[in-house]
Formats: structure tokens, C-alpha cells, sequence
């Protein structure tokens, strides 16, 4: 969608920002919000327009930000934050035109990854989403809103799979046959995921939910600095930020490979991410959240592959695509990752 130039001078205007049509540049490559760089007079900051078909009600994003930001304040101020700013009338969003925006400082002398390509940026990122949790294992989770409701519910993704199976065109059972299968097969893993859900084997943390390697913000000595993208933000398990970390971080070959020769499990990777969640995170973690360690990589892999055959037997409605068998195909290479993961879990031991 076009944005008028006007529309976001009337975004600016409410935080106090000054800039020409000029200093306003898109930014990024993000597929849910539409970002823009501002250099102004006053600094430079980030505007961004929230997806609100994703995320349709921002106000709960804006009220777990401002939980997290006046906490981070007070206990540890010396963390980077990077969360918005507010209105000259104290709000964290703008709503103009039907749309909806928010600002929020951008930091200086940092970079972002699109990939990870070391074990060194995988160790530094599961470091900097293990700190973040760590900081605010006080905060008390009634009080956070939930912005996307049974965001990571693997059950509620399994029920959603049986009942596009029930009602899918018989073409698309019969060219799904196999992965229908696999998903069936390695069924047990939705099983431990409701008995950690049914018998409370763990604790609700507040968390990211969204690991991957371009949430995290590096200095240029390759450092991490903090994370960034806290739309996700809420509370859940730890199994999800560390297993979306092992699903996105483990493979070179992203989701979208098509040649599933070419996904393979790096077993350094796969250390680093241990090792530096756990430098963080790891006297704060229970008995039972150390043996679900290994777990958190089955649980994403295998919902990430549900989620994508579930669309694909629904008719290709939620995940764009770009070819007709392109969600089969994207099932396909998660599964594939699954099994080169399981393979090696002993070794990871």
C-alpha cells in the first residue's frame, strides 16, 4: 500500500519529530510491518505502520511495551530498550486513516543479519534473547495482554491440521499424501506438548516468540546489543524461543528450499545456541526446562511443518505463495528438517 508523505508528517508531527518528505526513507525487509528510516533535526528514529490484519489489537501490544519499558527503567536501566516512544500526550501509537503507527529511536552504529552464517552470531543471539528474559522474570504475567492469541498453541495447530484434512480436496490429500503421513507419525510430539501444557511441567516466562537471527540488533564488533521486533512479546514457554532459534539458525537452507538435499543440521550452531542461552538463562531455568531443551527444537520444527500443511490442504488461504505447490514444498523441507534434527539429537546430548 501507498503511504502519502502527508500521512506520516501528521505521524511524526504527534511525537514532537521534525522532517522533510526527503529524511523519510523505507527501511528493512520485514514482511509483516511497513518500516521507514527518519533522519531529522532531532535524531533519527524508526516510524513504523503496524499490520493490523496480523496484529488486530495493537492497544495490547502498546500496554505489554509500556509494562516492559517502565520495569527496564527502574531495575535496569543500563539495558538498551529498543521500544517506543511515546506522543507528546503520552501515547505509544498513532492511529491515522484507518492505519496505525508507532516511532521508536533507532540506534546508532548498529546492524541487523539476514542470516546466520557462524556459530558466533547464533551464540551472541540466543545470549541476547535469554538476557531479555532473564531481566523480566519478575514481572508477573497476569498482566501482560496476549497481542496474538494461541500464537505457539500446538494443539490448537494439530486440531486446526485434522480439520483441514477432513474437508480438503481429495487432490490435495493425494498430493500431500506423504507429508499427511510424516506429520501423523511424529504425532508424539504435539502429545508432550499437552501434557507440558495439561500437568504445568513448566513455568509461563515472558518472552520473544519471534528468534530469529534479524530480531537481533549487533554493534561492529559483532556483538549482540538487545533484541528488537517486540510486537510478540507475552508470555509463554521457554521451548518457544528456543526451538524458533533451532529452527531458524541450525540450517544454512532456509524454509523456502526447495532441494532438501541441502538442509543439514550444524551441530556447532546447535551448541553456541546452548551455550549462550544458557550463560543467560541457566540458574533461573528449572530440572524440567533443562530436559526440554532438546524438545524445543522438535516442538517448532514439527508446528512450523503442521502450519504450512494445514494451509496447503486449506487451500493456500493464510501463507502467500509463489508457485501452486508452494506451502506442500515448504512442509516438505520442515519435516525434512525435523528428521536431520532428530538424527542428531544424540550427538547433541
Amino acid at each position: 500500500m501507498m503511504i502519502h508523505s502527508n500521512a506520516l508528517q501528521y505521524v511524526l508531527d504527534q511525537y514532537g519529530v521534525s522532517a522533510e518528505p526527503d529524511q523519510i526513507t523505507p527501511f528493512g525487509t520485514g514482511l509483516i510491518n511497513c518500516t521507514w528510516k527518519v533522519n531529522s533535526i532531532t535524531g533519527k528514529y524508526l516510524l513504523q505502520r503496524i499490520n493490523t490484519n496480523v496484529f488486530k489489537s495493537p492497544e495490547r501490544i502498546d500496554h505489554n511495551l509500556s509494562l516492559i519499558k517502565t520495569y527496564l527503567s527502574e531495575s535496569n536501566p543500563e539495558y538498551i530498550f529498543a521500544g517506543p516512544t511515546v506522543t507528546l500526550d503520552g501515547r505509544i501509537s498513532v492511529a491515522h486513516n484507518n492505519e496505525v503507527y508507532r516511532v521508536q529511536p533507532f540506534i546508532s552504529g548498529s546492524y541487523t543479519l539476514d542470516s546466520v552464517t557462524s556459530a558466533g552470531q547464533a551464540y551472541q543471539a540466543a545470549k541476547q534473547f535469554a538476557k531479555f528474559s532473564r531481566l523480566l522474570k519478575d514481572l508477573k504475567t497476569d498482566n501482560f495482554a496476549y497481542p496474538l492469541e494461541n500464537f505457539h498453541n500446538l494443539d490448537l495447530r494439530v486440531t486446526q491440521f485434522n480439520k483441514a484434512l477432513e474437508n480438503a480436496q481429495e487432490k490435495r490429500i493425494t498430493l500431500a499424501s506423504s507429508e499427511i503421513h510424516q506429520v501423523k507419525n511424529y504425532m508424539d510430539i504435539a502429545f508432550r506438548y499437552n501434557q507440558i501444557v495439561d500437568e504445568k511441567l513448566i513455568p509461563l516466562r515472558i518472552i520473544h516468540h519471534d528468534t530469529k537471527i534479524s530480531n537481533v540488533l549487533f554493534d561492529h564488533n559483532d556483538n549482540g546489543l538487545c533484541v528488537i521486533d517486540l510486537d510478540t512479546v507475552m508470555p509463554g514457554f521457554f521451548i518457544s524461543d528456543v526451538g524458533d532459534m533451532m529452527r531458524t539458525y541450525l540450517s544454512e537452507a532456509t524454509e523456502e528450499e526447495q532441494d532438501f538435499d541441502r538442509i543439514t543440521v550444524r551441530k556447532e550452531v546447535f551448541n553456541q545456541i546452548c551455550r549462550g542461552y544458557l550463560e543467560e538463562m541457566g540458574e533461573e531455568m528449572t530440572a524440567v526446562e533443562r530436559e526440554l531443551f532438546l524438545y524445543s527444537g522438535r516442538f517448532m520444527i514439527y508446528m512450523q511443518a503442521v502450519r504450512f500443511l494445514t494451509d496447503f490442504l486449506n487451500g493456500d488461504v493464510y501463507y502467500p505463495i509463489k508457485y501452486p505447490l508452494h506451502n506442500l514444498k515448504r512442509a516438505g523441507n520442515q519435516i525434512k528438517l525435523l528428521q536431520r534434527y532428530m538424527d542428531l539429537e544424540s550427538e547433541f546430548i
